[in-house]
């Protein structure tokens, strides 16, 4: 078995106040994509990183990331779930049903590579597959549409879930295809692969694994970055 990867890259970034796309702003000195695309490259089990820009995207030529062999860029879609899918549908001449593919989100530098290695070390014989992400440690309140609290929701049993995210090619493509077909809005893999009614295994990953959504989370994401540099 393989394993392939995919970077949903073709989003905007509304929430990032800027007309530059978040994974183009610059953290410590470097892109946002350039920091995550670097960490899924130095996994030698990786075979291919598939890329899903925006077709109109003119600053990723300028980054030369897809110089390195494994690097490959392809057109993504309207929607996140697209732009998977369409990666999946680029990889169908390449991947076997059973070999697994990892998808990363672009805005996500701050993933550990011992992370990545537990995923696949315990999803090693799993049918489905899973993703990262951690126990949920806040209280957690439900409101309504004026903001009043209803309610507190048990967290008990309440993950967060991060990225990669890494399921069976053949069962990925499936669940997607079939989201697409019934124009269904999701907003993870996961959440496809549990519409067709699997059950992904959530793997403790650090919390550390910050997605960059908003302004603030750029010096946040850089001091992890420098905090984690100091570990090696």
């Amino acid at each position: 078995m393989k394993v392939w990867a995919i970077v949903p890259a073709a989003g905007i970034g509304r929430r990032m106040q800027s007309k530059t796309p978040k994974q183009y702003l610059n953290i410590n000195g470097r892109p946002i994509i350039e920091i995550s695309i670097g960490r899924l490259a130095a996994l030698p089990y990786i075979e291919r990183i598939v890329v899903m820009l925006n077709p109109e995207d003119t600053i990723w030529p300028s980054l030369r990331l897809d110089q390195n062999p494994k690097v490959v860029c392809q057109s993504g879609g309207d929607t996140r779930y697209q732009s998977v899918l369409n990666g999946l549908l680029y990889l169908q001449t390449l991947a076997s049903a059973d070999d697994w593919v990892l998808v990363h989100d672009a805005a996500r530098p701050c993933v550990r590579l011992k992370d990545i290695d537990t995923l696949l070390h315990e999803l090693e014989g799993h049918p489905v597959g899973g993703l990262l992400g951690s126990p949920v440690d806040n209280t957690l309140k439900r409101v309504d549409s004026r903001r009043e609290v209803i309610a507190t929701v048990d967290r008990g049993d309440i993950w967060q879930a991060f990225t990669p995210q890494m399921f069976r090619f053949g069962l990925l493509l499936d669940a997607l295809t079939h989201v697409d077909r019934r124009s269904k809005t999701i907003t993870d893999e996961a959440t496809a692969v549990e519409l067709s009614g699997h059950k992904p295994r959530m793997v403790e990953g650090n919390r550390d694994n910050l997605k960059v959504t908003q302004p603030t989370d750029l010096e946040l994401a850089g001091q992890i970055l420098n905090l984690q540099a100091l570990e090696t």
